[in-house]
């Protein structure tokens, strides 16, 4: 290979970093899911030792009409900026919740722009009721499907384990 030739590769391939880093950032992205607050929808088996990795949509989630009652999302911890929670959505802007404990009152109301989270694992999870509801701002974003390991391909993500029946008005 000519150097000349070599040159217009390293060339190309420098062009495009910028846009492989802007997708990442905006559009999409591939994350893992460590720990056990999603079990069983995530990390399904708890004797295993890899971690399902989701294909995650960024594009426009960070609007409260994007987001829908049972959505698996990321989201960046209103106490730590640093750390990113993997939940469901259980409710939305102007919904009331029935709250669980350490929540200091027995029903909130959510406020424009916010969601509710819980983890499928009640049991096992730091969520909504310990730190309130999440500014939809923080919103990194949604988990579309499971992409690893192979055998969790076709996992319903939708299919909700964590607490049911905690609205108690509906929009």
């Amino acid at each position: 290979m000519s150097s000349q030739k070599a040159l217009r590769y390293c060339l190309i391939t420098v062009t495009w970093i910028p846009v492989l880093m802007t997708i990442n950032d905006n559009v999409c992205h591939v994350a893992k899911i460590e720990g056990s607050s999603m079990r069983p929808t995530l990390n399904a088996n708890e004797r295993s030792i890899t971690s399902d990795w989701i294909f995650l949509w960024k594009f426009n989630c960070k609007k409260a009409f994007n987001l829908n009652r049972d959505d698996i999302i990321l989201f960046k911890s209103p106490m730590d900026p640093n750390k990113v929670y993997c939940k469901r959505i259980k409710g939305v802007q102007y919904d009331s919740i029935r709250t669980r404990h350490p929540y200091p009152r027995n029903v909130v109301n959510i406020p424009r722009n916010h969601i509710w989270v819980e983890g499928d694992n009640v049991l096992h999870s730091l969520d909504s009721n310990n730190f309130g509801s999440v500014s939809t701002g923080l919103v990194v974003g949604k988990a579309i499907k499971v992409i690893w390991p192979p055998s969790r391909w076709g996992a319903d993500l939708k299919l909700s384990t964590g607490r049911q029946d905690i609205l108690t008005v509906r929009e």
